[in-house]
């Protein structure tokens, strides 16, 4: 059996979450990364149930209480970011305060102002990066499709119809951690940038799976992409 580096993962985050449900099962209070892969695969099987994000985040944040956690875990783990496969597509979960007083444990055990150990700050907020290419989709799907920030678009869902080949290595000119929405019929224009850094794609939908420019990585994507029955691609 073939699992792609995002299939791998999502076993060892289930294994993780399972581990943690079988000490907490034991009255064991559960240590930073238990809390964090119960709560990451509590939204990633609420997905897999078929609930909207919304709902997953909920689930997540309901999962856990400061009684079920080691003393400071609550103010380690403030926000748990995981990316999990819903109807509408791959989508970001942002679980913030995971184990806070407003959870349905009871009371945390936060400091009043929110800013204890290992808390989060928001940042400045930034605008939407510059497109250098801009890019016409068709959603022939009957349900809407999300494509998030940094997600390889060329590997975007196979009822996107558009312009693979001008994809290529490239990802959506929107902030990171926000994402476009493609309506049932729907026709969007995005703007994309080329993905930055090492520039390697692992995952996605495996069509890659390796450096974006290595010779004949971008011929043999596209191969597989029609081979798939992606629409737009043109082997």
């Amino acid at each position: 059996m073939r699992l792609t580096p995002t299939e791998r993962d999502r076993l060892l985050l289930f294994g993780a979450a399972e581990l943690a449900r079988a000490r907490r099962a034991r009255g064991l209070l559960l240590n930073v990364p238990e809390a964090t892969a119960l709560v990451a695969d509590t939204v990633c099987e609420a997905a897999r149930d078929g609930v909207r994000l919304a709902e997953a985040i909920e689930r997540a944040r309901s999962v856990l209480g400061p009684d079920d956690v080691l003393p400071g875990v609550a103010d380690i783990v403030t926000e748990v970011h995981v990316e999990a496969v819903f109807d509408d597509g791959t989508r970001l979960a942002v679980v913030s305060d995971p184990i806070g007083a407003d959870g349905a444990h009871g009371a945390g055990s936060r400091a009043p102002d929110g800013l204890g150990p290992g808390a989060l700050l928001p940042g400045p907020t930034h605008a939407e990066p510059e497109a250098v290419v801009r890019l016409t989709v068709v959603n022939t799907a009957a349900v809407p499709v999300s494509v998030t920030s940094h997600f390889h678009f060329f590997e975007a869902n196979p009822r996107l119809d558009f312009a693979r080949d001008a994809a290529y290595g490239m990802r959506l000119a929107v902030p990171a951690g926000s994402s476009v929405r493609f309506g049932p019929g729907e026709s969007v224009e995005v703007g994309l940038l080329p993905i930055g850094g090492e520039r390697v794609a692992i995952g996605f939908a495996g069509l890659v799976d390796g450096p974006l420019d290595a010779p004949g990585a971008r011929q043999e994507a596209l191969r597989r992409a029609a081979a798939c029955g992606y629409l737009g691609a043109k082997a």
